[in-house]
């Protein structure tokens, strides 16, 4: 026979611990199959979770290698094999190996003269909603590159108005918009917005010597003070002097620009 408890507390912890076994037995006569089945569900889920992640760094790896593969074809002159790997890349399911082996495509119809495939096959990279948006923003400027002189250039401010005005977070590509935007404002005898433009791209760290150069140049031109510690000595002598055929010197300066922009985006 159980010994009675001494105390009332004994007596109710007694009886409390025994209506919870109560409790869990019926929950497990009812409902345990189902309680099993859930856990061992759970558990098929997340190993298949492992799985995946493993096959998916798996293939990304494989990816990379034959875009690597793809690349040094192409550098070593062996354009055939090189164009049979970046054709098995662009029909992939990886997003971004595909918009990457997609603008080789492009740059190589492009080199071969052919500016309306090139621009096509960018066009087809802006508008695959799976392809990240960076990737997005890059091809646009690529395909505006390409179209550029069969463009309006109020069609080519407003294509890039979305990556200039950006500001949270700042687009990647803004000095490349905006210069492809500048351009297209000088054209319109849009000068203060043309050399605001330009002066932006100056100031901005970590552009490249060329494009800063140019911006430094244009800005200068254009009556904005873009010279600092970094640009001063692109900047020449052009944005020191004012010249009695300073209207001239601008033009030509300007040409010379849009024409070098549009080399470098479309290369």
């Amino acid at each position: 026979m159980a010994l009675r408890p001494t105390n009332d507390a004994a007596l109710l912890q007694e009886v409390d611990e025994a209506v919870r076994k109560d409790r869990l037995d019926t929950i497990m006569h009812s409902y345990g199959r189902w309680i099993i089945a859930a856990v061992l569900a759970a558990l098929a889920a997340f190993g298949g979770y492992l799985y995946w992640g493993h096959h998916q760094d798996t293939v990304r790896g494989e990816r990379a290698e034959e875009l690597i593969a793809a690349f040094e074809k192409l550098a070593g002159t062996q354009p055939t094999a090189a164009n049979g790997e970046l054709q098995k890349l662009a029909a992939g399911s990886e997003p971004a190996y595909r918009a990457v082996a997609v603008m080789q495509q492009a740059n190589i119809k492009a080199q071969n003269g052919d500016v309306k495939g090139a621009a096509a096959l960018m066009a087809g990279i802006v508008a695959d909603k799976k392809i990240d948006q960076a990737l997005r923003d890059l091809a646009l400027i690529r395909q505006t590159a390409f179209e550029y002189d069969s463009l309006k250039p109020e069609a080519v401010i407003a294509r890039m108005k979305p990556l200039v005005d950006a500001k949270d977070p700042a687009s990647s590509w803004f000095a490349s918009a905006a210069e492809l935007s500048a351009t297209a404002h000088y054209q319109l005898g849009q000068y203060d917005q043309a050399g605001a433009l330009y002066g932006r791209i100056a100031k901005l760290p970590g552009v490249a010597k060329s494009l800063q150069s140019r911006s430094v140049q244009m800005a200068g031109m254009l009556g904005v003070d873009a010279v600092d510690d970094r640009a001063a000595a692109s900047a020449g002598t052009e944005t020191k002097t004012a010249a009695p055929g300073a209207a001239d010197q601008k033009g030509n300066a300007a040409q010379g620009a849009a024409a070098a922009a549009k080399a470098e985006e479309a290369n």
